[in-house]
């Protein structure tokens, strides 16, 4: 499975911001992060309508990770950036093996098994270390 840049960019975003414990403008993470700030801008809107981030607009503004966000899961933040249709798409047009086909259900599990791996890991878990002294080395 491949996962969207809006995914990964979704994943460092709170993974820096979680880390820093502390308000950071989207320019200071779009620069940070080496992402284009549009792309920025759009993935940290999304966060704040999924409840992940709190935002504050104006001089003084910027993105928080609040406490309860920082027990979401990556298979969460996954899902609700990827969504969870298949992985092959069996109906449009419709494949001649549908209805004896047994890659579809090994495709099926293997994504369960994808998302059950990332259910296991929370947001927190990420700052450990190594990588949270890494993330609080970064300006």
């Amino acid at each position: 499975m491949h996962l969207s840049r809006a995914t990964d960019i979704a994943l460092r975003v709170l993974m820096l911001a979680a880390a820093k414990n502390r308000q950071l403008t989207i320019d200071h993470l779009a620069t940070t992060m080496n992402v284009p700030h549009n792309h920025v801008a759009k993935v940290v809107q999304r966060l704040q309508r999924e409840g992940l981030v709190t935002t504050t607009r104006g001089r003084n503004g910027g993105v928080w990770v609040p406490a309860e966000a920082r027990k979401v899961t990556v298979g969460q933040v996954v899902r609700r950036f990827e969504g969870e249709s298949e992985v092959v798409e069996c109906e449009a047009p419709p494949c001649p093996l549908q209805r004896s086909c047994r890659l579809r259900a090994a495709l099926a599990r293997a994504q369960e098994a994808f998302f059950a791996s990332l259910d296991g890991v929370p947001l927190e878990d990420l700052l450990a270390r190594p990588t949270g002294p890494i993330l609080l080395s970064l300006p």
